[in-house]
């Protein structure tokens, strides 16, 4: 059975968090846990909250033992964009693109 778990509009660009949904993709959950823990990025504390969030609703809601889950999806998407100017020389401006992302995460048990 898959249990998910939804991140929305988390404050980073979909191409970081992609990079750090890659490394845990298929890995069971305390392992992909283990190795967010030492990635040294902002993006692994978001994917991290998620998983474990995932875990979590699979404990409480379905009664799956924690230990045998697996991250069997895990998707960064683009999010909405903040646009937002800086001004530049000469009275022009500039735009700022501040991305956020949709992390959904996908865990099931193991198969013996």
């Amino acid at each position: 059975m898959k249990v998910k778990a939804i991140a929305k509009d988390v404050r980073i660009s979909p191409r970081k968090v992609k990079l750090v949904a890659d490394t845990v993709r298929g890995k069971r959950v305390e392992e992909a846990l283990q190795l967010l823990k030492f990635t040294p990025t902002p993006a692994a504390q978001a994917v991290a909250k998620v998983i474990k969030s995932a875990a979590a609703n699979a404990e409480n809601n379905y009664h799956l033992e924690p230990s045998e889950l697996r991250v069997t999806e895990i998707m960064a998407n683009e999010g909405h964009v903040f646009k937002r100017f800086r001004p530049q020389a000469r009275g022009r401006i500039n735009p700022i693109l501040k991305r956020t992302t949709h992390i959904r995460v996908s865990v099931s048990e193991e198969e013996a």
